[in-house]
């Protein structure tokens, strides 16, 4: 049997093919999907995985035999599955494994209007379900699966939601990664001031050039190269389902996504004055003074997308940001799109005539040692003995809203968060200069690692 307490994750279905995750299997998550939301009627996207047709067949023809029709939407990004769900009004389903292995692949699923399926909102019964084996008997009336493409209708409507009709012309390099944004950005930036310079735009689940994970550094080093020899204003790096968006300024730096955050949250609070906007607990101290400066009221969440997606709606939030390259908006469903923040950083360098690096020194305050990982043996027991040894000082305040964070004034503050899959501690730090990013990190790690 297969071990489903492995392939339900937090947050998607996700493990290698056929291993872990076959066409069998997709095809009861379909049946099963049509269960949990009482869907007539749900969406399905795929990426550009050679395993993903025949998973995204197998499970339409589940949620068929459900009684469920299926609107196809074809290949698209992950956003541009949650601008169909949205749209459309329905529950959606994206055959996609991200920036994960090629040998990898997974299901993302949504309700209607885009809202988050997670362990808490579905994935948990999902998973017992097909423990139990517990599936669907095929439906009176099955439904059926029509194709519908939906890529210039999702173009259209994230360029009416960013002007960049005042914008000067840009040169921007994008590395697509093999990954969707090979099909993405052509159809949204078609019309943009913009001169493209494409960097691995052939789709490809085999990824020949490098990860379509833009998070580790050595994945951003074809870009860097390329924005500096071609002397491009700004670089975009997509992940391999194209949610998520990196970006590197003129001189062929990494730009801290943090940043990316405190500049969106500006731009947003500039049209919905008094806002809240929602940064999660490992997002840089700067994004939540930025978010106070320009009116907004700055709502602390726990990392991950079920969570952030939550708190956008609890407090009707206008933004959303997390350090991971993950950005939410109230005008896309409260989904993530990388391709809508890109269209918005766009925007703000194109309105002025300062290069990229200029323009986000200001919302750059502080030095950050990137993220640390232990393994850890018994992690509560661990977490209470930092905190324990911290709360020793004076001015020091300590929160478990997601692992520990520990705040010692003067700007300095750490995070100790725990994997979700595996048994490490994340360490984030933050101070104002990188001596003291080096000082704390020295101080916390020779803890968490005695």
């Amino acid at each position: 049997m297969p071990d489903y307490s492995r392939l339900v994750k937090a947050y998607d279905i996700r493990g290698e093919v056929p291993v872990q995750l076959d066409t069998d299997i997709a095809g009861k998550v379909g049946a099963l999907f049509v269960r949990l939301t009482g869907a007539r009627r749900i969406v399905i996207a795929r990426d550009m995985r050679a395993t993903s047709p025949d998973l995204a067949q197998a499970f339409a023809a589940g949620a068929n035999r459900a009684g469920a029709d299926v609107v196809d939407a074809g290949l698209g990004s992950t956003d541009y599955l949650y601008f169909a769900s949205g749209s459309l009004d329905i529950p959606g389903v994206m055959i996609t494994a991200s920036h994960n292995p090629a040998r990898d692949n997974g299901i993302k699923l949504c309700r209607a209007g885009a809202a988050p399926v997670g362990e808490d909102t579905g994935l948990g019964e999902i998973r017992a379900w097909l423990a139990a084996d517990d599936i669907p008997a095929t439906a009176a009336e099955p439904g059926t699966t029509t194709t519908r493409d939906l890529l210039a209708d999702y173009a259209d409507h994230l360029n009416s939601l960013v002007d960049l009709t005042a914008s000067r012309r840009l040169k921007a390099v994008v590395d697509a990664g093999n990954g969707m944004a090979g099909h993405t950005v052509p159809a949204v930036f078609a019309d943009l001031p913009v001169d493209l310079v494409p960097l691995f735009f052939e789709l490809d689940g085999t990824f020949p050039n490098h990860e379509a994970n833009p998070l580790e550094p050595k994945n951003l080093l074809d870009l860097q190269a390329k924005v500096r020899a071609s002397g491009a204003d700004i670089g975009l790096a997509f992940d391999g389902d194209a949610d998520r968006c990196f970006f590197v300024d003129e001189r062929g730096n990494a730009v801290p996504p943090s940043a990316i955050v405190g500049l969106v949250a500006a731009r947003e609070l500039a049209r919905r004055p008094g806002s809240a906007v929602v940064h999660n607990v490992i997002t840089s101290a700067a994004a939540a003074e930025i978010i106070r400066e320009h009116g907004g009221t700055p709502i602390r969440s726990r990392v991950g997308h079920s969570y952030m997606k939550a708190e956008m709606a609890a407090h009707d939030a206008v933004f959303g940001g997390e350090h991971s390259g993950h950005y939410y908006f109230r005008d896309f469903w409260r989904a993530d799109t990388g391709m809508l923040t890109a269209l918005h950083v766009l925007a703000a360098l194109g309105e002025q005539d300062r290069p990229l690096s200029e323009l986000l020194a200001a919302y750059s305050r502080y030095a950050t040692s990137g993220e640390i990982n232990t393994v850890v043996g018994d992690i509560p027991a661990k977490l209470d003995e930092v905190e324990s040894a911290y709360r020793r000082f004076d001015g020091v305040t300590t929160d478990r809203l997601d692992g520990l964070t520990v705040d010692l004034g003067a700007g300095r503050w750490f995070n100790l968060r725990p994997s979700n899959t595996e048994p490490l501690l994340r360490l984030n730090v933050e101070a104002r200069d990188q001596a003291a990013v080096d000082a704390l990190r020295d101080d916390v790690l020779a803890l968490v690692r005695a």
